[in-house]
């Protein structure tokens, strides 16, 4: 299976550019960067709710405990994705917490599906070939790794159980100055 494309700093400029002629800037634009500064996968992105990103006084959260049962995780959020969940909070009424955090038109929440067609498509009409709705997820993983950042951290962020699937996003992803910076660091 082809994996799906890693933007760079300045593509995902240029696609926060496109999202901000789209229909619904500011939702768009925050649902995708759940999933590149979050690592966030649609599916836990489409069940977001909010109560999961703001507290009782209407405060944005910097971490949110997400999924249900045996499959939950804790989700941090920057002070970057802060910020934008601050100006997405602001677009909505937030009075109702257990309401789906992002809606479509017709006022209901996305289905793991349907978000995952739009960012496609979003991706897709930007002309960002080879990117998907985890384009994303794999990126903020893959660039955790070419942070320096151990296996054991990621696999905690990325809500990993098995040590495995962390390391796919490791060693075959790095870049040749990747390699090169890693060799520099030793004195």
């Amino acid at each position: 299976m082809k994996q799906a494309r890693i933007l760079n700093d300045q593509e995902l400029e240029e696609l926060l550019t496109f999202i901000s002629t789209t229909k619904s800037p500011v939702r768009n634009r925050t649902i995708m960067l759940l999933t590149h500064y979050a690592g966030m996968t649609p599916g836990e992105v489409a069940n977001l709710k909010i109560q999961h990103v703001s507290n009782s006084n209407g405060s944005v959260v910097s971490e949110s405990t997400i999924g249900e049962g045996n499959d939950q995780r804790v989700v941090l959020f920057s002070e970057k994705m802060q910020t934008e969940l601050r100006l997405y909070l602001q677009t909505i009424d937030v009075s109702n917490k257990l309401a789906p955090l992002f809606s479509t038109q017709r006022r209901d929440g996305f289905s793991p599906s349907s978000l995952s067609q739009i960012l496609n498509g979003i991706y897709k009409n930007a002309g960002f070939k080879g990117c998907t709705s985890h384009s994303g997820r794999r990126g903020f993983l893959t660039k955790l790794y070419e942070q320096g950042i151990s296996t054991n951290v990621i696999m905690k962020l990325a809500g990993h159980k098995n040590r495995q699937t962390t390391l796919q996003y490791s060693v075959k992803n790095k870049s040749e100055d990747v390699l090169r910076n890693a060799v520099e660091l030793l004195k």
